[in-house]
């Protein structure tokens, strides 16, 4: 029985009749922080078996730190398995440009930040020789669309979503923009079931193998929530659940040791935050969440992709609405998932399973209706026949060369050396921060009810749950 992977061929290809056998395709990866590189080098790593990959790190001053790429490569197949051992080596987007225009790929993954992914698409458009096809995407969970995440990609001929919640929503809001990016659906790579045919008896909550959990993984995450107090409000209730279950290791599990950048900036890291006095109990690990979920009774965030990770698995989850449900918050795609809770429930050891009825439209859906790939191979022979039409970017504003160079200054900081990007740094600067004055006055002005921080909906419990009959928490004890 399959999980909607493409097993290894050992060769089986080669020994089809060449009318039948598929056309070997050199695809090239391109990835710059913690979170693209996990996630690009895992999709790519769940690409078709007939596609030769190769995976570059970009070199941005927001790039993975070699410790960071090693932890984002753990457990990739045999085509991309080297990597963990010997990630690659940062290139500047010139040298890049270059390796692509000397022999170009079928298709290049473009995973990376906004302001990267932009300035690396147009770079491909505009100075590769029959140019690849470009593909992008989102590294996690998606939800609610934001204009941004299109804008930057809007050229990319397939943009990756990974639930069919997130592919109308970002529809929807392209659509309203004016532009039509081609959205197309892939298994987020961590939200794969480690059973066959998706989650299985592990909807149910069980986890196997009780053996060995000790543990109640907190998911930190860079800027949720970004506020100081509520930050510490948080290290208050890790350090009361120690102290409550002394049988726990209670892990604070951070993305990057200090001086390391992530995809988002955090301006207030946990370890920094924690008492000294804190119990014995509750510490601070990094390394692959997957090896922490073995180890996992339960996994607790504010709305980390981790959470896709641990329902997978069938491991107990509880995503905290003590600050309520909000776009800034990034936890409305939870709503009435079962998995909400507040820090009450945390210090109890009372954790949420997941409702069936939430699953399919909300990264669970059957591997058969990912389409990504099709959609890329169509693409490729658009290509290949000389048809493959160019797409129109978002943005609209002129500038010629001098406005290149300032994207490209605002991409990649100190790795731009250019003497245009300083000319550009130069004129570009006071222009952009009269820009972003008018337009928060223009939010406050006309759309006061559109801030991320609007909340939509209260703090919600699974005591609340429970009363109302709609779902059984799981309490650990």
């Amino acid at each position: 029985m399959s999980d909607g992977r493409r097993e290894p061929t050992d060769g089986l290809e080669a020994r089809l009749p060449s009318a039948t056998r598929p056309r070997v395709r050199r695809v090239v990866g391109l990835v710059d922080t913690d979170s693209f590189a996990k996630w690009g080098a895992h999709l790519l790593a769940d690409a078709p078996a007939h596609w030769q990959l190769e995976l570059l790190v970009v070199d941005t001053p927001r790039s993975a730190s070699p410790a960071q790429l090693r932890s984002a490569f753990r457990g990739l197949d045999g085509r991309l398995g080297h990597l963990a051992a010997a990630p690659p080596a940062p290139l500047g987007v010139d040298a890049l440009v270059d390796r692509l225009r000397a022999d170009p790929p079928d298709a290049v993954l473009v995973a990376c930040i906004g302001p990267v992914a932009e300035l690396l698409v147009d770079e491909v458009v505009r100075r590769v020789p029959r140019r690849p096809v470009l593909l992008t995407g989102l590294p996690g969970i998606s939800y609610p669309a934001k204009w941004k995440g299109v804008f930057f990609r809007a050229r990319a001929d397939v943009f990756v979503l990974h639930s069919h919640r997130e592919v109308r929503a970002y529809r929807a809001l392209a659509s309203a923009g004016g532009i039509e990016p081609a959205f197309a659906l892939a298994t987020l790579p961590f939200a794969r079931s480690r059973g066959q045919g998706g989650l299985g008896d592990e909807r149910a909550g069980g986890r196997g193998d009780e053996r060995g959990r000790d543990a109640v993984v907190f998911a930190a995450q860079p800027s949720v929530p970004a506020d100081l107090e509520d930050r510490r409000r948080v290290v208050g209730w890790l350090v009361e659940t120690a102290r409550r279950h002394p049988e726990w290791r209670v892990v604070v599990k951070v993305r990057a040791a200090a001086g390391e950048h992530q995809t988002h900036r955090e301006q207030w890291p946990y370890p920094e935050l924690l008492p000294a006095d804190r119990p014995a109990n509750l510490v601070v690990e990094s390394g692959p969440m997957a090896q922490h979920l073995d180890r996992a009774v339960a996994l607790v965030t504010i709305s980390s992709t981790a959470v896709l990770e641990a329902v997978a698995r069938g491991v107990p989850a509880l995503t905290l609405t003590d600050f309520g449900v909000s776009r800034a918050l990034i936890n409305e795609v939870f709503v009435d998932s079962g998995l909400e809770g507040d820090a009450v429930d945390l210090v109890e050891g009372r954790f949420g399973t997941v409702r069936p009825e939430w699953l399919h439209d909300n990264h669970f859906h059957p591997p058969a209706e990912d389409d990504w790939a099709d959609r890329a191979e169509e693409l490729m022979a658009l290509r290949d026949a000389g048809a493959l039409e160019v797409r129109p970017a978002a943005r609209r504003s002129g500038g010629g060369a001098l406005r290149r160079a300032w994207e490209r200054k605002n991409a990649l900081g100190s790795a731009d050396r250019t003497a245009i990007g300083v000319v550009a740094l130069v004129l570009g600067t006071p222009v952009r921060t009269v820009k972003r004055v008018l337009r928060r006055l223009r939010r406050v002005v006309l759309r006061p009810d559109a801030s991320d921080a609007a909340l939509v909906l209260p703090p919600r419990s699974q005591r609340d749950a429970v009363g109302a009959g709609t779902g059984g928490a799981n309490r650990t004890t």
